[in-house]
């Protein structure tokens, strides 16, 4: 007998994690983002975690062809797309083959069984089906003809292929979840008919099958119980999930407005930065011109010209185009224009893993240039505030007349989570070094006394002409100079420009203990993971325990040596072999650093932290 479900009370949570995979055809990025949104929408603070292949079409039910998305849910702070999954959604076997382990016993598996043929099996090297060989007996398996359901669905719905029919099925998978989370369907309907507006019979079938998988969930005997997330409390303003790449783009959207000038974009797509070139092409009302270019070191030369002309320039890319920008990027430096350099980190080295998160391009932002090329180097390290570090990287380069590379990585990029929309009106001034009129004693490379950033003198203005280029600039004048002495000069100058950016950023301010025992040290993208582990472990009692989270890499903040002196233990944190850990020793060769590095491709698990700070601790 079936029992209606529709009368009883939900059993409440704080907070949970789902997992929709399959393969990269099945839609498992719109379907999470679509519970993503709708959660959203409900109040909820949310951060998600979509992992998919480089394959642009891997081999279907392949499983380097899994493409996953993981959202975490919560009425309390969410700061990583969590640990272990409450729900996995798996589509194939190759899906359930490659993320089962992160499943907690006794939690549940939605599971299209039509999907489990032989074939298929075989695929995911599967030696027998999973299904009935015992091993999910340690969890909640909620088997599902879903193709099939599908199918029944739409058998009446006209001019739609069977290829679209079973495209479908990822909408009788998100139905089934909205109803267990008690999740409104609404939102993603009007997402139907806004997207799909010139094809009607898409609507009428992913609406359908959305119902249908909602209604079959709430008969499902298996499906024993509903679950409700209340409302996050959340700082009041108005909100809006945000994906990285998109606030990013934003934040050199509010620069260019706060500073008064164009904004321009020359670049190269390439994953997992293309999404910056992709949102600020929407912008030309906001007067952005977005330059495609056809490689890398056009992308870059072409900002560097509109640097020279008096735009906001950037250029955005990820590692391996960062390496093909790294002669431009010292003529920039020598030249002294203000430029911004968006490296979105991925796996590496050379093609490496396209569309997996590292930390591993730190040296390269640092020094991969010939010559003595220092240039200013800071970090985002969540979705949200990519946005403020655009800005801030914006402003350095502007009000210091020196490049500046600004490092994000894949997690962040492609991960989102609630942002607080802010008015450009609020944000901090940004001042420029433009001069319009040329007085009896000017020359280019006059400058500030307390920035040392030089004179901007835009091409075409009366009595400011003036010479550019890569050879070595005489200190006044700017004409080329071979002079020994002039040479060191230069040298020592732009190092020292660099080294006092450090009076005009913020000291690093721990979390957590002030001093104790163990300074837990991270950079950019790590900040959730790390922030979630050490509060994990305060909330137990661990009370000398602190957190440190750079955004500033180069210079680092002035008071960085006497913060780390405050603890017994230093740890650093990163997704690479340890490079800030090396970054850290060449600053203070006398301090001991300990390290945990991991480079799977993957951000860190909150489980894995707690038990290395306590091996320390301990």
């Amino acid at each position: 007998m079936i029992t209606n479900k529709i009368n009883q009370k939900p059993e409440v949570l704080k907070a949970v994690v789902i997992r929709f995979v399959g393969d990269s055809g099945d839609g498992m990025q719109l379907t999470g983002s679509q519970f993503t949104d709708t959660s959203a929408m409900f109040g909820n603070d949310v951060a998600t975690f979509p992992n998919y292949p480089a394959e642009i079409r891997a081999p279907q039910g392949s499983l380097y062809g899994v493409s996953g998305f993981q959202v975490h849910i919560g009425s309390v702070e969410i700061s990583t797309p969590g640990d272990n999954v409450d729900l996995l959604v798996a589509m194939n076997p190759a899906g359930l083959k490659t993320n089962l382990m992160s499943v907690k016993p006794g939690h549940t598996l939605i599971i299209d069984t039509d999907s489990f043929t032989k074939k298929n099996l075989e695929k995911a090297q599967y030696k027998s089906n999973p299904l009935e060989d015992g091993s999910l007996d340690n969890y909640r398996v909620i088997e599902v003809t879903m193709t099939s359901l599908t199918k029944e669905t739409l058998k009446e719905v006209k001019n739609l292929s069977n290829k679209s029919i079973v495209r479908s099925k990822n909408m009788f998978a998100l139905g089934m979840v909205y109803w267990m989370y008690n999740r409104s369907r609404k939102y993603t309907i009007d997402f139907f008919n806004k997207k799909f507006k010139s094809k009607p019979e898409i609507i009428e079938a992913n609406t359908k099958v959305l119902n249908a998988g909602f209604y079959f969930a709430e008969t499902l005997e298996l499906i024993s119980n509903t679950y409700s997330i209340s409302p996050a409390k959340m700082q009041k303003g108005t909100y809006r999930i945000i994906m990285g790449n998109t606030a990013t783009a934003w934040g050199f959207l509010a620069a260019a407005e706060k500073s008064g000038l164009k904004l321009f974009l020359g670049s190269y797509p390439i994953t997992p930065a293309t999404d910056i070139l992709h949102e600020l092409v929407k912008h030309k009302h906001f007067g952005v011109t977005a330059f495609q270019a056809e490689d890398e070191i056009a992308g870059i030369t072409s900002a560097i010209g509109a640097a020279f002309a008096g735009d906001l320039a950037i250029t955005t890319t990820s590692g391996p185009g960062l390496a093909l920008k790294g002669e431009a990027l010292g003529l920039a430096m020598m030249i002294e224009l203000p430029l911004v350099v968006v490296n979105v980190q991925r796996g590496g080295p050379s093609t490496g893993l396209p569309t997996k998160t590292e930390q591993s391009d730190l040296l390269q932002a640092m020094f991969g240039r010939n010559g003595e090329s220092p240039v200013i180097v800071i970090a985002a390290s969540t979705p949200a505030n990519c946005f403020d570090y655009a800005f801030m990287a914006s402003k350095l380069a502007l009000e210091h007349m020196t490049p500046v590379i600004l490092l994000t990585d894949g997690y962040i990029a492609n991960g989102s989570e609630p942002w607080k929309i802010k008015k450009v009106s609020e944000m901090p001034e940004i001042k420029n070094h433009i001069i319009n009129e040329a007085n009896i004693n000017w020359h280019p490379y006059d400058r500030d006394e307390d920035s040392l950033a030089r004179n901007w003198a835009i091409p075409g203005s009366p009595g400011l002409e003036h010479r550019v280029g890569g050879l070595e600039k005489d200190k006044i004048t700017g004409n080329i100079s071979y002079r020994a002495d002039n040479h060191e000069y230069m040298t020592k100058i732009r190092s020292e420009k660099v080294k006092r950016v450090a009076n005009y950023i913020p000291d690093i301010e721990p979390e957590f203990a002030k001093k104790g025992d163990l300074l837990v040290i991270g950079w950019g993208g790590t900040y959730g993971s790390l922030y979630s582990a050490v509060k994990e472990m305060k909330e137990v009692g661990y009370n000398n325990i602190g957190l440190a989270h750079f955004n500033y890499i180069n210079p680092l903040p002035k008071n960085t040596e006497e913060l780390i002196k405050r603890y017994k233990k230093v740890i650093v944190c990163e997704l690479n072999n340890g490079q800030f850990a090396s970054v850290l020793r060449m600053n203070f060769s006398e301090i001991e650093f300990l390290q945990h590095n991991k480079i799977q491709g993957l951000p860190f698990g909150n489980i894995e932290l707690i038990e290395k700070f306590k091996q320390y601790l301990s």
